[in-house]
């Protein structure tokens, strides 16, 4: 009999239990040291002493980054309380067939990532083979370098882990190399680093600019700050922990620790290498300047960094999503080559311009999904989840022929103020959709689709972790008929979790 659940419940998106919580504090560090090293990154510290001085762009991009590190480690819970991957948690704000709306559009942009990502590792690549070989053919780096990330992320989460914690450490030397000598460019030119300021603001321009650098840095991480669960859910945390920060101390740490100081260190070389060249890009500025070896261990670091990112950031999240909307029929490892697939088709090199900015539109818009979780997780549930019925179809997160409306209206209602103040799409999109999701549950949908969680917040019934539950999902309730050892008394055997064997009636 063909059970009618079977779609929800892909292996690779079950509940991860205790003992699969394989990645450590540290090595949630390393993925860090590797995710926030990105041209994008460097972008930011050359568009920043265009009008401010390197100090306070510093201070702007801790400020941020420690602000959306709060913000990944609060939706991060999820992952480390219940296990739960953020397509299946969807389900929950969006209903089982909605999540597959904002799921899917979140994963083509961090496909469309992976594209551009790879793009530049190949540029990479195919230059050192050009200085190295006098090999020069892109594409054929671009395809091989896309297939070895692709089977690194296929290979399951401590693949990733064990590469984090192989090239981060080569990734901070090259990076004080590159930071080193890009300073000396550009005091040679009569320019240090930490006080030319190309065109100095003061007054109301000077706080707008200073703004404009802190929530740049947060909206960079806005949609990996939503779909956060999908990688905490492997993150080492104790049982039986019931305050917050011991329990979550591995996403802690890493989000507001390693990345804005790793974020913060890329923005003084995105700095270095403007007031040097006037140019974002590093390897630019140095190319001019290095040759031989020297420029084939630089050209190394964009390849690592590019890997790094893609691996933890955009194949590991996109990956998780296609699974869950395949079903059992797609496991994780070939929806991990499907992510390769769509953003390799879109042809990166082709249509980078264009493509950036409605990359930039589309995390705008998700940025409010991450104050949508919020409300649904702390203030409507308190951290208290049915998950049980996120794997049954008739469950009651099924909601409106599997849509929850309430969901919708408040992502459309935030992303809208998300995409009109651009600028600050993260902290607008978050407290609008939050505000408006969180008083459409409590005042009207909840009431008209009633909550277990909600109605009856048990401890025992409802938490994960925290009181030392690792969820067991129950195969859908099956019915066979047939009949006793002597054929004489017909009985029904009922599948009732994974550990009976069935029971006569």
């Amino acid at each position: 009999m063909k059970k009618s659940n079977d779609y929800l419940r892909s292996p690779d998106l079950l509940p991860i239990s205790h003992d699969k919580k394989t990645i450590s504090t540290l090595g949630f560090c390393f993925m860090w040291v590797g995710m926030a090293i990105l041209l994008a990154t460097f972008e930011i510290g050359a568009a920043g002493i265009q009008h401010l001085s390197l100090g306070w762009v510093i201070i702007a991009t801790l400020i941020g980054c420690v602000a959306i590190g709060i913000f990944i480690t609060i939706i991060g819970d999820i992952g480390i309380e219940h296990g739960l991957s953020f397509p299946v948690y969807m389900r929950a704000p969006f209903g089982t067939v909605g999540t597959h709306i904002p799921s899917i559009i979140r994963a083509i942009a961090a496909s469309f990532w992976f594209g551009i990502n790879t793009y530049f590792g190949a540029t990479a690549i195919n230059a050192i083979l050009a200085t190295l070989a006098g090999f020069n053919h892109w594409l054929i780096c671009y395809l091989i370098f896309a297939v070895i990330q692709l089977m690194n992320t296929a290979s399951g989460i401590k693949s990733v882990e064990r590469f984090a914690d192989i090239s981060a450490p080569i990734i901070i030397i090259i990076s004080l190399f590159m930071y080193s000598s890009l300073s000396q460019h550009a005091l040679e030119q009569g320019r240090d680093v930490w006080s030319w300021v190309e065109s100095p603001v003061t007054g109301g321009a000077a706080v707008t600019a200073f703004l404009v650098v802190l929530f740049s840095n947060m909206g960079f991480w806005a949609t990996l700050g939503t779909d956060i669960p999908t990688l905490s859910r492997f993150i080492k945390a104790p049982k039986y922990e019931r305050n917050w920060f011991k329990r979550n101390k591995g996403t802690l740490i890493g989000s507001i620790v390693a990345l804005p100081l790793t974020e913060a260190f890329m923005i003084m070389i995105g700095a270095a290498s403007y007031a040097a060249a006037k140019t974002s890009n590093p390897v630019f500025a140095l190319q001019h300047s290095l040759s031989g070896w020297m420029l084939a261990i630089l050209l190394l670091m964009v390849v690592l960094t590019q890997w790094s990112t893609n691996i933890s950031a955009n194949l590991v999240p996109a990956a998780a999503i296609f699974s869950n909307a395949g079903g059992p029929k797609v496991s994780f490892a070939a929806a991990v080559f499907i992510a390769g697939i769509v953003g390799t088709v879109i042809e990166p090199w082709n249509v980078f311009n264009i493509l950036t900015q409605v990359l930039l539109i589309i995390g705008a818009v998700l940025s409010s999904i991450t104050g949508i979780l919020f409300a649904d997780y702390y203030l409507l549930r308190k951290r208290r989840v049915n998950v049980q019925d996120l794997y049954k179809a008739d469950g009651q997160y099924k909601f409106y022929h599997g849509v929850n409306i309430a969901g919708f209206i408040s992502w459309f209602a935030g992303g809208l103020a998300a995409y009109l103040l651009m600028n600050y799409s993260f902290i607008v999109g978050f407290i609008v959709a939050g505000a408006v999701y969180y008083f459409l549950g409590k005042l009207w949908y909840y009431k008209k689709y009633p909550q277990l969680e909600i109605k009856d917040p048990s401890d025992e019934k409802y938490l994960g972790i925290t009181v030392g539950r690792d969820w067991v999902i129950s195969p859908e309730l099956e019915v066979v008929k047939g009949k006793d050892i002597e054929g004489k008394t017909e009985f029904n055997i009922m599948n009732q979790n994974q550990n009976s064997k069935g029971k006569l009636e």
